[in-house]
């Protein structure tokens, strides 16, 4: 098998333009080509009038090794890549030792079970929230009629925060080893579409992740794992070991008393007094940046004609996304995070009296309206004293937003162009909220920091230049977006995984501060399987 890139086509070309395409780069007869497949398919929308596909081919050739000779050192084309996922060969544990337990199943954590379970290595997997669809019940629920569950939301429950998302499955993270190519395949055989395997921008949308992640837990438990939901985790027993700090269980809720010297925290960003115990049983955690905003609402088929022009609702191209950056002159860098075509703003909040926002979108992604985290970096200089400290901060945000919102769990919101001018709104123009329960119209400075209202005032007029049309009087904000990443980092070896001061203990994922979003967390959390099984059997 062999491999072409950057193999451009017009937009609408036909079915068979790309057969030829690949024969007239190979420079072979028809009946030469044997078969071939999409790996990946990305389009170069610079000319909107003028989109061209780009395609990276696998194919099977005759004599291909005479053809690889012809191409010597091209750039473009050779041996296909071997992007089967390889278990590690890590031997099997002594006889007694306990298994392993997992907290979690957000995209970390349940790839962490399915890697250890295909592994026979049987993980316990702990998970405060409920199954998938009883969580989605009370998520709907607090958008519907504001009452909050606590442990189930947003955040909490089977799936984790990527389940109420755009479920975007790519990353720029480096893979070497191509465990992003497992993800997507394990993804493919819990009923995601076959397409995320090519696509460049693949996504699934909220719908279809219930459905994979209930196929994903059938499998675990097929293999000999467990998972017990709506049981938290409240304490991790530690002793000394020959001057070493070593895990010895967990501690639930109910008192129960888990023995076990191997513990991944596959946790979430939004585990907040998980850190906080963690923190006061000795464990090494520093404070990390993250980033502080609102969403913005534009409508979708504004950004379809800024993106694609007159190619606005091709079928292969979708709904258009974008990517936009300024940095302001106060030093600040505001970007977009997090988009969503064709989504909702949604209510994110998992504790009483606080109000988050985040994005998402189905799998259709035909909703009226585009929406996107705008955000301004900050750093632990912006929040210090502790390591814990960015999470009192992140409390103080959401708490004034649920003051400014009406305190009912309505989010704070006001038109682009008054917030710019610094004046309250009072009423929606064209395009209407899609957070639920309400948006609440008021004047969003006094939610954020001076600095991070400044930068943003300053960025929405510059974005104008990137995404002509993006500068629009009725575009609504809706506050606040606050967990855009871990405000902390529980810091490992980077050798094998584990706590830098407690041996046994995994820190992983997106909570952790190593992850982020559906695809880095789950990649990461093969890593950390790995590392476990490896440690298991030393």
């Amino acid at each position: 098998m062999l491999r072409i890139s950057d193999l451009k086509l017009p937009l609408n070309h036909p079915d068979p333009a790309l057969r030829e395409a690949i024969l007239a780069r190979l420079g072979i007869d028809s009946d030469a080509l044997v078969d071939f497949t999409v790996f990946k398919r990305s389009y170069d929308a610079r000319k909107k009038s003028a989109i061209v596909l780009i395609y990276s081919i696998d194919a099977e050739v005759r004599n291909e090794a005479a053809v690889l000779a012809r191409f010597g050192k091209d750039q473009y084309v050779g041996p296909s890549p071997d992007t089967g996922y390889k278990f590690v060969d890590a031997g099997r544990p002594a006889a007694g030792t306990p298994r392993p337990v997992v907290v979690g199943t957000g995209p970390c954590g349940l790839f962490v079970a399915l890697i250890l379970a295909q592994m026979g290595l049987n993980p316990l997997v702990l998970e405060r929230g409920k199954v998938v669809r009883e969580r989605t019940v009370d998520t709907f629920g607090f958008w519907r009629k504001r009452k909050l569950n606590t442990e189930s939301n947003v955040q909490f429950g089977e799936g984790g925060a990527g389940t109420f998302s755009d479920g975007k499955l790519y990353s720029q993270i480096k893979d070497p080893k191509h465990y992003g190519r497992k993800v997507l395949t394990e993804f493919v055989k819990s009923g995601a579409p076959e397409e995320i395997m090519y696509v460049s921008k693949p996504h699934i949308g909220t719908f279809r992740l219930v459905k994979m992640v209930e196929q994903m837990r059938a499998e675990i438990t097929s293999l000999g794992g467990e998972i017990r939901f709506e049981t938290r985790l409240d304490d991790i027993l530690v002793a000394e070991e020959n001057g070493v700090r070593q895990v010895q269980g967990v501690r639930l809720a109910n008192g129960e008393e888990i023995p076990t010297r191997h513990v991944v925290m596959a946790i979430g960003h939004s585990a907040r007094d998980t850190f906080e115990m963690l923190y006061e049983r000795g464990v090494y955690i520093e404070a990390k940046p993250f980033s502080i905003g609102f969403r913005v609402e534009h409508p979708q088929s504004l950004i379809d004609v800024c993106r694609f022009g007159p190619n606005a609702g091709n079928k292969i191209l979708g709904a258009a996304d974008y990517k936009i950056v300024h940095h302001a002159s106060n030093g600040r860098s505001v970007y977009s995070f997090c988009m969503c075509p064709g989504g909702t703003v949604v209510a994110a909040s998992s504790e009483e009296g606080r109000v988050v926002t985040n994005g998402m979108s189905q799998y259709s992604r035909n909703e009226r309206n585009a929406n996107s985290a705008i955000v301004v970096g900050i750093t632990p200089q912006d929040y210090p004293g502790h390591p814990l400290a960015g999470i009192a901060f992140q409390r103080e945000l959401e708490s004034r937003a649920f003051l400014l919102g009406g305190s009912t769990y309505d989010a704070p919101g006001q038109l682009m162009g008054d917030f710019v001018r610094g004046v309250p709104s009072k009423e929606f123009g064209s395009v209407i909220p899609s957070f639920r329960p309400a948006v609440h119209l008021t004047d969003l400075a006094p939610s954020l920091p001076e600095y991070a209202i400044v930068a943003m005032r300053e960025a929405f007029v510059a974005f104008d230049k990137q995404i002509k049309g993006y500068y629009k009087e009725d575009a609504v904000l809706t506050g606040v977006e606050t967990r855009t990443s871990s405000p902390i980092r529980i810091k490992r070896n980077d050798g094998d995984l584990q706590s830098l001061n407690t041996r046994g203990l995994f820190p992983a994922g997106e909570g952790a501060g190593y992850a982020g979003g559906i695809m880095s967390a789950a990649v990461d959390g093969i890593r950390v399987a790995e590392a476990v099984a490896l440690a298991m059997a030393a």
